[in-house]
């Protein structure tokens, strides 16, 4: 019998330098490799010798100098470099399909956004769609001398065992990571998904209003809605992977029926097809971007359609978002999607609610900010999760 090889205490050990070293080159760029000795403990011949590594691997590369302390040569200053090694960030949404690549540094490199209804398209169809997306934008990122180590996945739906239930798409147990990943190529840290609000969150932490946020509340806003929750800067999952289903608290008991199965749910006079019918605008032919841009003209005319929608759409969020509030204690809420479009008619009521439903419980409410990002929060998270794949291993793509 042949004994699978493992690996050694030495090179395990190099692996999680190399990972502490990147990561401190990730939080004080650009820092020279005297300073890298002093934050992780590291002398500086191991340093060198792991910078020199990183350098080979092509993940971080020389800044201008930089003189630490008023005597003395300048030091060589470090940062991550902003290429070869790319993430791959994809979206499914009810009205459109986007891609997104990041270099290391976060900075956007390609991005593509089409206009598309999914919603009750066959799953497969999408997928396809999806993919051919994925290989145009990979293609581009090539061209432009980068190598996409990986592709993440925002998806509007539950994930159970591996497979999407996506109610507002009409999945049901579609295995979207397998099916992607064999329409792919391979890649080092291959093709994941995740709920999108979960992305989203996480896309704000890294690179919009979530920066120094504290802990927060991530709102999405479209077809469904969703909840991302960031404690302490790490995202919190819940015990099954399903945390964070807001747009299916119930705010109105005898509502409309949702595709969930329940009745009176948020997302059904919260979400964008919602607000946008009670607002009297139809579900033609134009875009969701149209329709709303056509609601907001409205709002600033005065309409009483428009406004009641807004109001029943506030109410609603005012319900849900006090009972988040009580449970979980966020120093911030940031509103995403159609409710960032929306925040100033939004937030001034839901503010109010807020404040007065928590009552004595707390000393401050908590900031209601909306998205920095838009519409790319959730395919930029998705690719931010392919880059943080790479600097906790940085030998995975060796």
């Amino acid at each position: 019998m042949t004994v699978p090889a493992r690996p050694t205490h030495a090179e395990t050990m190099r692996g999680l330098n190399l990972a502490l070293v990147l990561e401190q080159i990730a939080r004080h760029q650009p820092v020279t490799r005297a300073r890298l000795s002093d934050l992780t403990g590291l002398t500086k011949t191991t340093v060198a010798n792991l910078v020199s590594s990183l350098e080979t691997l092509r993940l971080v590369a020389s800044a201008g100098p930089v003189r630490e302390g008023g005597r003395g040569r300048p030091g060589a200053p470090l940062s991550l470099a902003p290429g070869p090694v790319a993430g791959l960030g994809l979206e499914v949404n009810g009205h459109y399909l986007a891609a997104c690549v990041l270099d290391l540094t976060g900075a956007v490199r390609q991005r593509e956004h089409v206009r598309v209804d999914n919603r009750g398209r066959d799953a497969q169809v999408t997928v396809d769609a999806l993919a051919a997306l994925a290989r145009r934008v990979t293609a581009r990122a090539g061209d432009d001398g980068l190598t996409v180590a990986g592709t993440a996945v925002a998806l509007p739906g539950v994930f159970v065992e591996g497979r999407v239930n996506a109610p507002n798409l009409g999945w049901e147990a579609v295995p979207a990571a397998a099916m992607l990943t064999e329409a792919l190529p391979a890649q080092a840290h291959g093709v994941e998904v995740d709920n999108e609000a979960n992305l989203a969150a996480l896309g704000e932490l890294w690179y919009g209003a979530g920066r120094g946020a504290g802990s927060y509340l991530y709102l999405s806003g479209e077809t469904g809605i969703g909840a991302g929750i960031v404690v302490g800067g790490e995202l919190f999952r819940g015990a099954h992977g399903a945390a964070g289903e807001l747009g299916h608290v119930v705010v109105d008991p005898g509502g409309a029926a949702c595709p969930c199965g329940g009745v009176g749910c948020l997302e059904q006079v919260a979400g964008l097809d919602a607000v946008l019918r009670a607002g009297g605008i139809d579900d033609g032919e134009e875009s969701s971007e149209s329709r709303l841009t056509e609601l907001v003209r409205r709002l600033d005319e005065g309409d009483g359609n428009a406004h009641r929608a807004i109001n029943a759409a506030g109410r609603g969020l005012a319900i849900a978002l006090v009972g988040a509030v009580n449970l979980l204690d966020p120093d911030t809420v940031v509103l995403g999607g159609l409710h960032a479009r929306l925040g100033p008619w939004l937030i001034p009521p839901i503010e109010a609610a807020v404040t007065r439903g928590g009552g004595r419980l707390r000393a401050r409410v908590p900031a209601l900010l909306p998205s920095a990002l838009a519409e790319e929060s959730a395919v930029r998270g998705a690719a931010g999760t392919i880059l943080s794949r790479v600097l906790a291993d940085p030998l995975s793509i060796g």
